[in-house]
């Protein structure tokens, strides 16, 4: 979203040219204060963080924060998670980290129990392994939220944390480092088994998809596109948690080696590694115009919301990019 300062013109664009949400990415900034500001200034546009960092905090702050957002929006509030990695908790935020996607499933759950005490009079007595929650007074009860509680979505990419998702939340971020066969092979049996141990089905569960998409007008604008893709690709490949997505296509060796490179700090050699078949798979690779034939086609069956990461047509190009990717 950029600074503070122009967001709320880039939220009413984005309102107004018909984009059915917006996200921001907890970065080099805070991922609620965009939002807020959105909020103000727009009346339909939903409003999602994608994601902010769950352990970062505690289940009473992201509660509270939600509840905030949520009544401030009048409900477009969507609160995406995400864990992070080991380094960033202990190291970046002085965080206890242990048992990533469990304790990512009792986070969840003790937010849950906290609203639950706030809109349903639930008296709070959250006991787990890692957190709990059993006092809760008049004076700190939330009073200015007749919209209830944020719906709630949680990236991942491994199975475990994949499978918590589809137990406690109400969606899923996919992670933009996803293949179709990953996503097919080891996503989608993931948010089934979650969903099965609550009981719930398919349709009640969300899954969103940031996907990577390389095109151009011209030869600028192509490899403009394809760098930024393969150096991002490389980036997300070096890292150990995701290498099971590249064992996936028989390229778990690659995570090795840019694993090596990255702590060089080598950037652009590691996005040289990424050849045309590793981003084929990763990435929608079209001319402009088949952009959205290509990603319906690829993902139309699968992804209930796709993050639009990349550029539009402008005036009647964007609404025709529109109709082809809400097309039934």
């Amino acid at each position: 979203m950029g600074s503070l300062e122009s967001v709320p013109e880039r939220a009413r664009e984005l309102e107004a040219q018909g984009f059915d949400g917006l996200v921001t990415a907890e970065m080099s900034s805070d991922p609620f204060f965009p939002l807020l500001l959105a909020a103000e200034h727009t009346e339909r546009i939903e409003l999602m963080t994608s994601i902010a960092v769950a352990f970062a905090r505690n289940p009473m702050i992201l509660a509270n924060i939600g509840n905030d957002l949520q009544a401030y929006s009048k409900g477009r509030f969507i609160l995406g998670l995400g864990s992070q990695i080991k380094p960033h908790i202990a190291k970046r935020f002085s965080m206890p980290w242990s048992h990533p996607a469990a304790r990512m499933r009792e986070f969840i759950q003790a937010m849950r129990a906290i609203w639950a005490c706030w809109y349903d009079g639930e008296k709070l007595d959250f006991r787990g392994e890692f957190y709990t929650h059993s006092l809760m007074t008049p004076m700190f009860t939330p009073q200015n939220n007749p919209h209830g509680s944020p719906r709630v979505v949680l990236a991942a990419v491994g199975p475990k944390m994949t499978e918590v998702a589809g137990e406690v939340a109400d969606g899923m971020l996919v992670h933009g480092f996803t293949t179709r066969r990953y996503l097919d092979e080891v996503t989608l049996p993931a948010v089934e088994r979650g969903l099965a141990k609550a009981g719930r089905s398919r349709s009640d569960f969300q899954l969103c998809y940031p996907a990577f998409v390389v095109t151009g007008r011209d030869e600028r604008e192509w490899q403009q596109s394809r760098t930024a893709a393969t150096r991002q690709l490389a980036f997300y490949g070096s890292t150990p948690a995701y290498r099971g997505v590249l064992e996936a296509h028989g390229w778990g060796e690659l995570q090795s080696e840019l694993n090596v490179l990255s702590k060089r700090g080598e950037w652009e050699k590691m996005g040289e590694l990424i050849t045309d078949e590793i981003l084929e798979e990763f990435a929608v690779v079209a001319e402009p115009d088949a952009v959205p034939g290509a990603l319906k086609a690829r993902f139309g069956d699968a992804i209930d919301r796709l993050f639009c990461t990349f550029s539009f047509a402008d005036g009647e190009g964007r609404k025709a990019c529109f109709d082809t990717l809400r097309a039934g």
